[in-house]
């Protein structure tokens, strides 16, 4: 298989382009630090697939365009693509500003949104495809000290929603994915228990794994996400009861 993934220099994105390239599957790893994409590109030369380095900034539409402009003309056509880049930093109440809310979903849903609109035409055209939008478990209700990440992320899981039947009725496959506490440079930032928090080498497995299946959703680890499925059904007034105890 092609694959694109991007956020892929750090974190789960660095994970889960190393297992691909190690089971044999071509690579293109986009991100901002160009240094580490290309630290990878030399490390693959070992795998039984290769990593190519495609570095990107998701803020930038025209720098989205040339480097999937310059992927999709390999000599195979793309299979995979895997809209991974992210950013969060924990802002109390009093510290919210709109620099923040701005940066937050400039990457988080405009960045996602700038590379998966020219992949939709590319896997219409091609008639195949699969493309996974990673989001959060942070999208299923808000939370405190989270309300430019959660709302980010609550808008690529309605997005997904929304595009899923029209990608069905174009023969490509749409996945979700909704991680659990995973350790990464983001989740470093945290000064709060994160429950049944993973490894990242385990998370990126699971992703690995999930999708070879047709699910629409992947979710880990499940003894926590499903949990949390639980508080969309709860009435107002108990959440933000369960919700306060998080201040």
């Amino acid at each position: 298989m092609n694959i694109w993934i991007t956020g892929a220099s750090s974190g789960i994105g660095e994970s889960v382009a190393r297992l691909y390239a190690e089971a044999g599957h071509t690579v293109f790893a986009s991100a901002r630090n160009q240094d580490a994409l290309k630290a990878m590109e030399s490390a693959s030369n070992e795998y039984a697939g290769r990593i190519v380095a495609a570095p990107l900034d998701v803020t930038d539409n025209n720098s989205v365009i040339d480097a999937f402009e310059k992927i999709k003309h390999d000599k195979n056509p793309l299979d995979l693509v895997i809209l991974n880049a992210g950013y969060y930093e924990p802002v109390e109440f009093a510290d919210l500003t709109l620099e923040h809310f701005e940066k937050t979903y400039d990457v988080n849903l405009r960045g996602v949104v700038r590379c998966l609109i020219p992949v939709l035409k590319y896997f219409t055209e091609q008639q195949h495809g699969h493309i996974a939008i990673v989001s959060s478990v942070s999208g299923f209700r808000g939370l405190p000290r989270a309300a430019a990440y959660g709302s980010s992320k609550a808008a690529l899981i309605n997005m997904a929603e929304s595009l899923k039947p029209e990608c069905n009725a174009n023969s490509i496959q749409l996945s979700l994915i909704n991680p659990g506490f995973v350790k990464s440079k983001l989740t470093e930032q945290n000064k709060f228990n994160m429950p049944f928090i993973m490894e990242t080498e385990d998370a990126a497995k699971r992703i690995v794994d999930g999708l070879e299946s047709t699910a629409f959703e992947l979710t880990f680890p499940k003894r926590f996400t499903y949990w949390l499925k639980l508080f969309r059904i709860l009435p107002y007034w108990l959440y933000f009861v369960v919700t306060k105890k998080l201040l």
